[in-house]
């Protein structure tokens, strides 16, 4: 991702900063005014009351009211660059989260889950402080670019002092910017490494406890840090370096600057007062060393705004517009071919599903069934190709339509939602009560879901259910989800032979008015399949009806092999 690219973002982050961003750059500015007006009405006090010119009172009071205004503008500050902060967090998050679920499938097969959450997360973090640090940083010049005007003002030769110092500094700043900038990006890289490891591990924690490998696997999800400690210390390294620098730069910038208006002074070209005016202004001219400490910030941003950029830049599938059409839920697909890192998983598939069948897919493991079941419903779109559904493209059908018309159970569903209703419910038109529970009756759910004691109100959390009953669970929500076609990708692989059997039932009795596309590991739910599909390396071997492909002895094997 090009830096160009990672800059828009930021600026588009700085926009989101809303009212209180305005708020943040009204009380910098404000501020700052004020910090240039407190040195010369210091100075016109301070000589008044030496001289006893009158008037003298009136000069403190505006300075101590000056001092005022300053400290009210930083407590604003804070407050504004907190909520602003806020805001451009939140806008930035639900962006990322947004088109991480819109992305489907393709944005998990590029980057690991703790890369997407690092990115969404951290990364969207150090993006949401750019607003303040923009601004803090911008406001910083105000008092650097006025106190060269008014030493100049005083007294040219002290102007001149001071630009020469300020050269120097800009110098050290940007050095500074363009390193931090390097060694951040490795430093989020490492972050994002142990992340996915942790997040892999956590998956397989029941695994990693069974055979006893928490030491090895705590190893390998800490094999990152030392890169992470480097990148870390580089950090510091150059804060530091950037720091000490600029602390010997303003000291001699100062030191300058007072001697030359001492000697001023001493030719009577000076007052008192005008060499304590400039004695402030050097030190609020030299104050943009200050803006080290926002450098970093802008730094790092620049590098997380380029990682999250290419999180967002993971083209997510565009839908058209077109509404489907009455039919019986005719699945079609042509030539359709999908690839991966390892060579094509489908390689040009033609099939033909008619509405209303039921056909079962089988095929050894890695025969691409799974990635055959997610271009049929569109959760994957193919590389070449096109699947149809009633002769529509699903490309080109309206996002709720589709999603309305096709319904999706898996080998492992994730049950979303407060209660079990609402997770069987996830998906359907108004959560539809009485086709949910139709539904669960169909996927053999409802019995043991009214036995618990809230029955469908029962929280997911407090539920106690198997891996069987967990299937029961997706399957009915799919059931109650599809109204054309309905897809089952090894969805009943945990279902006990009894329960398989009245599930099997369902699908070719109550549910024969839809399209059944089933992922099939037995040879009990292939024989029930009007038609079945026999996968082999990506292609489509044979089709039939089971019994008559069930004569073929390496048929017979698919599923000898994978019991």
């Amino acid at each position: 991702m090009t830096s160009r690219s990672a800059d828009r973002l930021i600026l588009d982050a700085v926009r989101r900063g809303g009212p209180w961003l305005a708020g943040l750059a009204a009380a910098a500015l404000v501020g700052a005014a004020a910090e240039l007006a407190l040195p010369a009405a210091l100075a016109q006090a301070v000589d008044a009351l030496v001289s006893g010119t009158p008037g003298g009172e009136r000069r403190v009071i505006l300075t101590a009211l000056l001092v005022g205004v300053v400290v009210a503008c930083d407590a604003v500050r804070v407050l504004a660059a907190g909520r602003a902060g806020a805001r451009t967090a939140l806008w930035l998050r639900r962006r990322a989260v947004v088109h991480v679920l819109s992305s489907g499938t393709a944005l998990s097969r590029r980057l690991t889950p703790g890369e997407i959450v690092t990115r969404a997360g951290v990364n969207a973090e150090e993006v949401a402080r750019t607003p303040e640090a923009v601004v803090t940083a911008a406001a910083l010049l105000v008092p650097s670019a006025g106190s060269v005007i008014a030493l100049a003002l005083i007294d040219p030769s002290l102007a001149v002092t001071l630009v020469a110092g300020l050269v120097l500094i800009v110098a050290v700043l940007r050095a500074f910017i363009r390193r931090t900038t390097a060694a951040s990006g490795g430093y989020q890289r490492a972050q994002g490494q142990i992340a996915a490891r942790l997040v892999g591990a956590l998956a397989g924690a029941r695994t990693v406890a069974a055979a006893g490998t928490q030491d090895r696997e705590a190893r390998r999800v800490l094999a990152p840090l030392p890169r992470l400690r480097e990148h870390g210390l580089d950090l510091w390294r150059l804060q530091a370096r950037a720091g000490v620098r600029a602390a010997v730069v303003i000291p001699l910038l100062e030191t300058a600057v007072l001697a030359v208006g001492g000697l001023r002074l001493a030719a009577g070209d000076l007052t008192v007062g005008e060499l304590l005016a400039a004695a402030r202004y050097v030190v609020l001219g030299a104050g943009l060393g200050s803006a080290i400490g926002y450098a970093a910030r802008l730094a790092r941003a620049r590098s997380a705004a380029g990682r999250l950029d290419e999180l967002l830049a993971a083209p997510a599938p565009a839908y058209g517009s077109r509404p489907l059409p009455d039919g019986p839920g005719r699945l079609e697909l042509r030539g359709v071919t999908l690839d991966a890192d390892g060579g094509p998983v489908l390689a040009g598939v033609d099939l033909i599903v008619p509405g209303g069948s039921c056909v079962a897919v089988v095929g050894r493991s890695g025969a691409g069934k799974s990635s055959l079941a997610a271009v049929a419903g569109r959760l994957a779109d193919p590389d070449s190709g096109s699947v149809l559904l009633d002769g529509v493209p699903l490309r080109e059908i309206d996002r709720r339509e589709l999603r309305s018309a096709v319904g999706y159970a898996f080998e492992r569903p994730v049950l979303f939602g407060e209660t079990l209703g609402d997770a069987m419910g996830s998906g359907v038109p108004g959560q539809d009560g009485g086709r949910v529970r139709a539904a669960a009756a169909a996927a053999c759910a409802d019995g043991f879901v009214r036995r618990l004691p809230l029955g469908y109100a029962t929280p997911i959390a407090d539920a106690p259910m198997s891996g069987g009953e967990v299937q029961r669970i997706g399957l009915a929500r799919a059931f109650a989800q599809a109204e054309r076609l309905l897809i089952l990708d090894d969805a009943m692989s945990s279902l006990d032979t009894v329960t398989e059997r009245q599930v099997g039932r369902a699908l070719t009795g109550g549910l024969a008015d839809r399209t059944r596309l089933v992922v099939a590991h037995r040879a009990g739910t292939a024989a029930r399949a009007d038609q079945v599909v026999w996968l082999d390396e990506g292609r489509v071997r044979a089709t039939g009806p089971h019994a008559l492909l069930w004569r073929d002895p390496a048929y017979r094997a698919v599923f000898q092999g994978d019991s």
